[in-house]
This record gives C-alpha cells, sequence and structure tokens, in this order.
C-alpha cells in the first residue's frame, strides 16, 4: 500500500535536500558531536531515505540521476540500489536527465530491496528506454555464498581529501569479503577523474532540453505577462529555484552554437570512455566495491556557498550513473560522530543478482543494528 508522496530536491536537481520547493528535509541523524545541529539526508532522495530511516515507511521508492537513491541512502543508513539502465520503466516519471534516470527501491534491508526491486521490473511498452529483458528473483540471489567471485576496488577511488573514516570502512569491507571467501583485485578506471565535469555538461543539457516543456502554455505553472516572451520569462523564473536555474542554463550554453562540439560531443566521447573502463575491469572482476559517498551527512546549510563542493557528493556514484550500471549502497559502520557511512557494490549490466548476493554477505558482516535516536 502506498502511504503517501516524499520530499525531494526539486527537479531532482540536489545532493541535500535543501533545494526542494517546499523546503527542505531533515535526517533523522544526529551527530554526537552536534546533537542540536540539523543534517542533510542526502539528495535528491532525501525525503524518501529520511522516511525509511525514521521508521515512517518500510521501503520507498526514489530516482537516481547521479546517485539519488545511493547517496542518500548511505547518509541515512538505509540500503537503496539504483538498477540497470532501463531495468524499471521511467513512465510518469519527470526526466531530468533522459539518458541517465533510473527508479529503485531503497528499504532498510537488502532482501526488502530486492523484493521491492522485482516488483518494480520489467518491460514497459510505455517507456521506450525500458529494456526487454528477463526479470530474475533478486531475492533468490542471497544465498550467502560468495566463494570464488572477484571483487575489484579501483585504486581512482581514493582521491585527496577522502575521509579517513570513509576509507577505514572501505577496508573494513574488503576484509569481509575476503572472510567470505572472495578476493579483493586491485582494478584501474583511469576516466574516473573526468566524470564529475562529464555528468555536469551531460545532465544539464538534457534537463534543459527536457524543461523546456514547463513555459507556462502547456501545463503546470502559469504566470501572466504582456506578451508571450513576458509570459514565459516570468513562468520559468517563478517555477525554478536556484539550482534548477543554474543547470538549465549550463545545459543551454553547452547546447549553443559554437559550444555543443566543444563541450556536449566532447562529453559524450569521454562517457563512452568511461563506460569502456568499467567493461575492461569487469572481463577479471564481477563486481566493483567503492564507498558510497566521501564523507557521512554534513549540517544543513553547509557547503551551501559552493555548488561545486555540493556536487562532490555524488563523485563516487556518478560514474556508475554514466555507464548505466547497477549499483547499491548499504551501511557498513558509523563514523566517530555516530552517523552511517556506506558503501556501494557496482554491477554488470543486468547483473543486480551478483550485486544483491555480495551485499547479502556484507550486511551480515556488518551487522548494522544502529539507528536514529528516538527510533
Amino acid at each position: 500500500m502506498t502511504l503517501g508522496k516524499l520530499n525531494l530536491d526539486e527537479f531532482a536537481m540536489g545532493s541535500s535536500n535543501t533545494t526542494s520547493y517546499h523546503g527542505n528535509v531533515v535526517n533523522p541523524w544526529k551527530s554526537k558531536a552536534e546533537p542540536a545541529k540539523q543534517l542533510v539526508p542526502g539528495g535528491s532522495s532525501g525525503g524518501s531515505a529520511a522516511a525509511v530511516a525514521a521508521r515512517i515507511a518500510m521501503g520507498a521508492t526514489g530516482t537516481d540521476t547521479g546517485g539519488s537513491i545511493r547517496q542518500p541512502a548511505a547518509f541515512c543508513g538505509i540500503t537503496g540500489i539504483k538498477p540497470t539502465y532501463g531495468r524499471c520503466s521511467r513512465w510518469g516519471i519527470v526526466a531530468f536527465a533522459s539518458s541517465l534516470d533510473q527508479a529503485g527501491p531503497m528499504a532498510r534491508t537488502v532482501k526488502d530491496c530486492a523484493l521491492m526491486l522485482n516488483a518494480m521490473s520489467g518491460h514497459d511498452p510505455m517507456d521506450s528506454t525500458s529494456a526487454p529483458v528477463p526479470v530474475p528473483d533478486f531475492a533468490a540471489a542471497l544465498t550467502g555464498d560468495i566463494r570464488g567471485l572477484k571483487v575489484g576496488i579501483p585504486k581512482e577511488y581514493r582521491p585527496e581529501g577522502l575521509s579517513d573514516e570513509v576509507n577505514k570502512v572501505w577496508e573494513q569491507g574488503i576484509a569481509w569479503l575476503k572472510a567470505a571467501g572472495a578476493t579483493p583485485v586491485e582494478i584501474s578506471l583511469p576516466h574516473t577523474k573526468y566524470a564529475l565535469p562529464t555528468y555536469y555538461i551531460v545532465a544539464p543539457a538534457e534537463a534543459s532540453s527536457n524543461l523546456a516543456r514547463y513555459d507556462g502554455v502547456r501545463f503546470g505553472l502559469r504566470v501572466e505577462g504582456g506578451s508571450l516572451d513576458d509570459m514565459y520569462k516570468k513562468t520559468r523564473a517563478a517555477g525554478f529555484g536556484k539550482e534548477v536555474r543554474r543547470r538549465i542554463m549550463i545545459g543551454t550554453y553547452v547546447l549553443s552554437a559554437g559550444y555543443y562540439d566543444a563541450y556536449y560531443t566532447k562529453a559524450q566521447k569521454v562517457r563512452r570512455l568511461i563506460a569502456d573502463d568499467f567493461a575492461k575491469a569487469f572481463e577479471t572482476v564481477d563486481v566493483i566495491l567503492t564507498p558510497t559517498a566521501p564523507s557521512a551527512a554534513f549540517g544543513i546549510g553547509d557547503n551551501t556557498d559552493d555548488p561545486v563542493t555540493m556536487w562532490l557528493n555524488d563523485v563516487f556514484t556518478i560514474p556508475t550513473s554514466l555507464a548505466g550500471l547497477p549499483g547499491l549502497s548499504l551501511p557498513a559502520g558509523l563514523s566517530a560522530d555516530g552517523l552511517p557511512l556506506g558503501l556501494q557494490l557496482i554491477g554488470r549490466p543486468f547483473d543486480e543478482e551478483t550485486v544483491f548476493k555480495v551485499a547479502g554477505v556484507m550486511e551480515t558482516a556488518a551487522q548494522f543494528t544502529a539507528a536514529p535516536e528516538g527510533v
């Protein structure tokens, strides 16, 4: 049964849930160091993550364009999976970036996510990007046996400024998998460093095109003006928040005459190289393990002066999205301030079964039973 709707960043554009039209969502977790400080739940699907973490709902849906299921899952201490692009129908979802958007489940356990994904998956003739592929029993993949699997550890996922606590929990995750019979293998994803700038060309470009339909004529908000152009301007000024306007302007710029080849075409080529990196890695490994986010949840109002700093929250999730691969985040430990830290598992296209299998083993090893205070 659907309980209701949850808040998110406006048009799914944000990594903190502070850009929502309805006001920000508050993470139910509190920092031990500053218990009075309200924390972000992550974004854009922060309302979904916060509701599940606070035990308001057993599970919730979200959409992930560059990390909007996985990053809030990590910040709120729950599990969330962005399935392979095309696994779940996008019919009825307001399009942000059509080549990246993917719906997926968020829940407290790996098994609950597997059950939800089974219900959500399948070909939809109403969605041209929905893949006509069989849907396996994802929950049946939770066998607990990962002996012989090879787990890729990308050396490029240790950027400068990575939290020591995040690195420590990553090493712990590697140890858990090794103890369960899997073999860690160092891999290289050399074009990872270009993923963030590539995403912030491709995604805004597609958003600029998709959001052109919100013009005050066809549907949605309409603010009357003295002329048609004036009505367009007033409607789009009132109907879009600061972050959405920023991304539309970036997208319009990179698609404009004289800049299309210099930015958008080049970004599409780099995107192909990022996907090729993963394809090469999966020739030797079965799944890839990385951190989900570079830090634990931060305070509401922090990182708001510099949009690039805010965008860096998705540095580990964006490459997976650009390649259209399945990525799952699960809670693996707590920071010194008592906040959840997540690890991400990345799989081959349409191989969510292996991702769930490995995630189930990690969940058992982590024994993550912590909950927000008062829950």
